[in-house]
Order: C-alpha cells, then sequence, then structure tokens
C-alpha cells in the first residue's frame, strides 16, 4: 500500500533553493520508506556557438 509522504517546511525550503536559478537541468527527490531523504540538482549550461568560429577551429 502506499503512503503519505510528508514534506515539512524544512524540505520545502530546500526544494525551492535548488529549483531557484536552474535554467537546464533536473532536480530529482528520492524518498525512501516515504521520506525525502536527497535532493540531486544536475544544471545543464547551454553555449551558442558562432558558426564561422567553428568552422575555422576545424581547419587548423
Amino acid at each position: 500500500m502506499s503512503q503519505s509522504i510528508i514534506v515539512t517546511e524544512e524540505w520545502l525550503k530546500r526544494i525551492r533553493e535548488q529549483v531557484i536559478g536552474v535554467e537546464y537541468g533536473v532536480i530529482q527527490i528520492t524518498i525512501h520508506d516515504s521520506q525525502i531523504v536527497q535532493i540531486d540538482r544536475t544544471e545543464r549550461k547551454r553555449f551558442d556557438v558562432d558558426k564561422s568560429t567553428s568552422i575555422a577551429n576545424k581547419r587548423k
């Protein structure tokens, strides 16, 4: 049977802190025995590459 997950204000604060400022990425919350035990944050950075610079670098 499924149990209710207990989410305290402290955990909500921690989750909010991890979400703030992420443009691209994943926030993963790990739960054991109906309790949050871990938050993982994987953030991606995306960069625009100028095509002419990219082609010039390939020729070197």
